[in-house]
């Protein structure tokens, strides 16, 4: 349980400032709402209904101060939005916000990477554009021959907790490469942190000769 906290009044008036130097503690709940505790009572907050249960929201259909504080927590990463849980990076271990049904290991923004992303690999130097998220772990993860991710001697030095993920060296890629066609090309497994990101969403924003032409 979160303990009643107070924001700094940043200078505003009225609700806005009673949302911040009020001492809340906000708390989410699994179906996207918030319940709000106040020294005055406790509230049920829904932020995309822009609801909340306390007669200033439910009577005067005002933007009551809880539906503020909530907001501003959001927006702040003091809690999820709503849909968003709480997990911790595998490979950082800082916290970071995952849909609600994500399962296996889970990575914050900075270590996460997307099919299309151009990545470097630590160990050989070489660049590789991601192709998917496998969300299983690397010591549960088999390659092609057989052989578990975090088995491999190249693979030491990486978690054996983190996720896998796939790709495709970028040499093998065709010019005109698109996301659509690299599901059906060679590819390789690496955990996370292995992989480097160099370029967001590289494939589908240019094409390779063009990169080529300015690498």
């Amino acid at each position: 349980m979160r303990r009643k906290t107070t924001l700094p009044p940043d200078g505003l008036t009225g609700r806005a400032r009673r949302a911040r130097v009020e001492p809340m503690a906000v708390r989410p709940l699994r179906d996207g709402r918030y319940v709000v505790e106040t020294d005055g009572g406790t509230y049920v907050v829904d932020v995309e209904a822009r609801t909340c249960t306390c007669p200033d929201n439910a009577i005067r259909h005002a933007r009551c101060k809880h539906l503020r504080r909530v907001a501003i927590e959001i927006t702040t990463g003091l809690v999820p939005p709503p849909g968003r849980r709480r997990a911790t990076c595998a490979v950082c271990g800082d916290e970071t916000f995952v849909p609600m049904d994500a399962s296996g290991p889970q990575l914050c923004h900075e270590h996460e990477h997307h099919a299309g992303d151009l990545v470097h690999d630590r160990e050989t130097g070489s660049l590789l554009v991601a192709t998917r998220a496998l969300h299983t772990r690397a010591d549960e993860t088999q390659t092609e021959v057989g052989r578990l991710v975090s088995e491999f001697e190249s693979n030491t030095e990486y978690g054996d907790h983190e996720p896998v993920f796939e790709a495709v060296y970028l040499d093998s890629l065709p010019a005109d490469a698109g996301l659509s066609k690299l599901g059906s090309l060679h590819t390789y497994r690496f955990p996370a942190s292995r992989l480097q990101r160099v370029e967001r969403g590289f494939v589908g924003t240019r094409s390779l000769s063009e990169y080529l032409a300015h690498a």
